[in-house]
């Protein structure tokens, strides 16, 4: 067992060297200790929602959008997986040469309840080697429109839990740019994303806003926080979204006003389904 205070208790040292978040003898950079930070926050967050899961036939299952070299999905094995004999994790990814690189890294640990898949959503979503069925749907700073790639791929799979960190949300506030002459035309609001800074940090702001209401739209009620403190990641909102069944009545109203009044008709196709 390590002594280093930032490795949580029962989490291997050794799998850590085999991420590249330990160094061989053991040590911690600053960025590796952020990275690492991030991704125990998040597991505090999934692990409950696995525990809650666990009962059902076959699983919990967990599918991670965007999953990169896998260090969520890497970590929650060895955290939960790997002390009970069911249940799966799914990383999909797009690069094929992190595919390979997890699926090797999953041999060797012997972690037989990992599958990667080198899809994109619109494949991921009626791909034989997924069931139709996930119970947890993760994002970890999946990139723009990746995040709403996730929460597609999470209806579609009626996930009882969907966890996202969204990341870099470019689309947006290409639009409001685009549209910003008429939009001050339009509406006084308008100020609120005139200057170029404010435009990126207002539609990050919009399309994560638009993300919840279309989640409680479609049964989903969810919490809003942050994952860590701002001085280890500036993209730190956290979305956890719990099925219930029950929509907001009005949350489908407010997405076609919301679009509305920013000029964002463009989107109608990405929120509105």
């Amino acid at each position: 067992m390590s002594s280093l205070p930032e490795i949580p208790p029962g989490q291997s040292p050794e799998l850590l060297k085999e991420l590249h978040i330990l160094t061989r003898d053991g040590k911690l950079n600053q960025d590796s200790r952020r990275k690492l930070k991030q991704v125990d926050h998040l597991c505090r967050f999934i692990v409950p929602l696995l525990e809650e899961s666990a009962g059902d036939a076959g699983g919990p299952t967990l599918a991670d959008h965007g999953a990169g070299k896998s260090y969520l999905g890497f970590i929650l094995y060895d955290r939960f997986f790997s002390r009970r004999d069911h249940g799966h994790i799914y990383g999909i990814e797009t690069r094929a040469e992190l595919v390979e690189r997890s699926r090797r890294l999953a041999e060797r640990l012997g972690f037989a309840r990992m599958s990667f898949l080198g899809l994109r959503v619109e494949e991921a979503i009626d791909a034989a080697a997924l069931p139709e069925r996930i119970d947890i749907v993760t994002a970890l700073h999946a990139c723009d429109t990746a995040t709403d790639d996730a929460i597609r791929f999470a209806l579609r799979k009626q996930a009882k839990f969907v966890v996202l960190v969204p990341c870099c949300q470019a689309e947006v506030a290409t639009l409001l740019r685009r549209g910003k002459a008429a939009s001050f035309a339009k509406t006084p609001l308008a100020e609120l994303w005139r200057h170029p800074l404010h435009t990126r940090e207002f539609g990050s702001q919009v399309t994560n806003a638009l993300r919840c209401l279309q989640l409680e739209a479609h049964g989903y009620q969810l919490t809003v926080t942050e994952l860590v403190g701002w001085e280890h990641s500036l993209k730190n909102e956290l979305i956890i979204a719990r099925y219930t069944g029950v929509a907001r009545g009005n949350a489908t109203t407010r997405i076609e006003q919301i679009l509305d009044q920013l000029n964002l008709d463009d989107l109608r196709g990405r929120f509105l389904d």
